[in-house]
């Protein structure tokens, strides 16, 4: 996005970041407000980072993932709160019974509103960054991020108005209502929330690798999958929050039936992803290596996330940060031309629109950084023996790295071999 579109977004982040802490403070008290806060705290990090290990295969800027999470936590839990609680107050006082509102206002209106307000983020950055999404595990990623904020402030709201009623009835920990809501909420289930989001996410993701043999045709079939993941984030989101009005045992059978099974179904894809990208990465990458455009020892190192942690730390060492971001942003770069040309192998360069032109780019700022990143992924290869034995370790060609100012002429860059 440009800056203009980032400061916008931070302004609106920062308006009902602000509106949803009051809102949220107003409704729970101080005390229940900060007790909620430390609580719903414990799974964010462990949440983020199984997300971000994920997307270490390909990585994306920490500035957008930290607009998900924002987005989640601040905007999306803003008009949740509002929205449902307008459609509770509205059918409660149209219905006879205020319980039945309650209850159709949990499996009807809130797995709708809360599922569209996350999914509101993924839309902006599929509009706006589109080339984020090379594929189904960035959308994962991007909706991980997005309900792990959304769930965070959820959680604050849930456990500030336990604490505050077990503060007034005197109730002891073991048998308050806080630890009760803590057990089922964080501990039993804190994967909830992403969850239901991922399966929107998907969809984004596999939009992104719609092709068509026009602009129109393309968008209609990228309309579909989304939508599709949409539906059935409401749809499970629906049966999780009615799974207590299915009588005694209904949330425990829900829970085992089919949280837990879908749970381990999306647990066992993501690894399935990230291997896939790193295999598309190492396949990928050795044709630019061939072509003379990076050096063969880099590509093992390249495919490896160890590998490419220990060449940011050797870089840190002997270069400072800027050594160690110029490694960082030169191993996000290779992988998004690793799958940039595995998307356009696939389904023919013609059809990827801007092939060629994301291509350059992406070789333009790979030759700007190679002085720095590849020596220190050259070394890092060895240090983790990712290298075969024999392995002829030739020294970077560093001399014949062009100036900034004349690398658009190319005349002392390697031709890419096409195949």
């Amino acid at each position: 996005m440009g800056t203009a579109r980032w400061c916008v977004l931070v302004i609106l982040l920062t308006a009902t970041g602000t509106a949803i802490l009051e809102l949220v403070r107003e409704q729970t008290g101080t005390a229940g407000f900060l007790v909620g806060i430390a609580l719903a705290a414990l799974p964010v990090a462990p949440l983020m980072a199984a997300f971000r290990w994920l997307g270490r295969a390909a990585p994306g800027p920490w500035r957008q993932l930290l607009f998900c999470f924002g987005w989640g936590a601040c905007t999306a839990a803003l008009i949740a709160i509002l929205a449902n609680s307008f459609a509770t107050d509205w059918m409660a006082a149209a219905a006879v019974d205020p319980a039945h509102a309650d209850r159709l206002g949990s499996v009807a209106v809130a797995p709708v509103v809360e599922e569209s307000a996350k999914a509101a983020a993924l839309l902006l950055l599929f509009v706006f960054r589109r080339r984020q999404f090379t594929g189904p595990a960035d959308g994962f990623v991007i909706a991980g991020f997005t309900a792990t904020g959304f769930a965070f402030t959820e959680n604050v709201l849930y456990l500030g108005n336990a604490f505050e009623e077990d503060l007034a009835n005197g109730t002891p920990v073991l048998d308050s209502v806080t630890a009760a809501t803590f057990f089922v909420r964080v501990v039993l289930s804190p994967f909830a929330h992403p969850l239901f989001t991922v399966l929107t996410g998907l969809g984004f993701g596999a939009a992104a690798l719609c092709v068509g043999p026009t602009r129109r045709a393309r968008r209609a079939r990228a309309a579909c999958p989304p939508l599709l993941g949409l539906s059935l984030a409401m749809g499970l989101h629906a049966l999780w929050n009615g799974s207590s009005h299915l009588g005694e045992y209904g949330f425990y059978g829900v829970y085992g039936c089919v949280m837990v099974p879908a749970f381990g179904l999306l647990l066992w894809l993501a690894v399935r992803m990230r291997r896939d990208r790193l295999r598309a990465v190492a396949a990928e990458l050795s044709v630019y290596a061939a072509a003379g455009w990076l050096r063969p020892a880099e590509v093992p190192a390249l495919a490896s996330p160890p590998a490419r942690s220990l060449a940011r730390a050797l870089a840190r060492r002997t270069g400072g940060r800027p050594a160690a971001r110029a490694v960082s942003r030169y191993t996000a770069d290779a992988a998004a031309l690793a799958l940039l040309r595995r998307h356009a192998r696939r389904h023919g360069p013609g059809r990827t629109g801007e092939f060629a032109a994301r291509e350059r780019e992406l070789l333009h700022r790979i030759w700007l950084r190679r002085a720095t990143a590849s020596p220190a992924l050259a070394r890092a290869a060895v240090l983790e023996e990712l290298l075969p034995p024999g392995f002829a370790f030739a020294p970077a060609r560093t001399a014949a790295a062009p100036a900034p100012a004349a690398v658009p002429s190319q005349r002392r860059r390697p031709a890419l071999s096409r195949r």
